[in-house]
């Protein structure tokens, strides 16, 4: 079932994740037979619906607040940039909860939030899973979005 509320937006593919997370439009090929040729074409892919609430929130959650303030969007992004460098602390964990929640919040596709748990990867003491589970607008089933992997090394 689709859920045009939900919006349709091009479809990004992770080029680069060592610093900042770079991303790109993904595009896809295929070939059409025109007047008795074959052509190859080009276009970027589309990501609608769910696929494209979780694309959404991930974008957000990377961009850090105020990024876009030149684009008269001052409150888009989140703050969880602010916690790069800080110890894995359980008032690390509660500020990234309270940032992913406030990120949420600004985001008008999900009309509940249902869940936000954050827990320390095992094995690595620098890194923190961000688990969400949403309830879209105009949806009756929820979402689930994540494991998100947050590195606090510096």
């Amino acid at each position: 079932m689709s859920n045009k509320a939900l919006l349709t937006d091009l479809k990004l593919r992770l080029v680069d994740s060592r610093a900042l997370s770079i991303y790109r439009a993904q595009r896809s090929q295929k070939r059409e037979v025109v007047s008795g040729r074959s052509l190859r074409t080009r276009d970027f892919t589309l990501v609608s619906d769910r696929s494209n609430l979780e694309q959404a929130v991930v974008m957000r959650l990377l961009t850090p607040r105020g990024e876009l303030a030149a684009l008269a969007h001052p409150d888009y992004g989140s703050r969880l940039p602010e916690l790069i460098g800080q110890q894995r602390t359980e008032t690390t964990r509660n500020l990234a909860k309270l940032y992913v929640i406030e990120a949420l919040k600004q985001e008008r596709r999900i009309q509940e939030i249902v869940e936000v748990a954050v827990n320390d990867q095992p094995g690595d003491r620098h890194r923190i899973n961000i688990f969400i589970r949403v309830l879209p607008i105009d949806d009756s089933d929820i979402v689930d979005l994540g494991p998100f992997t947050l590195d606090l090394s510096p």
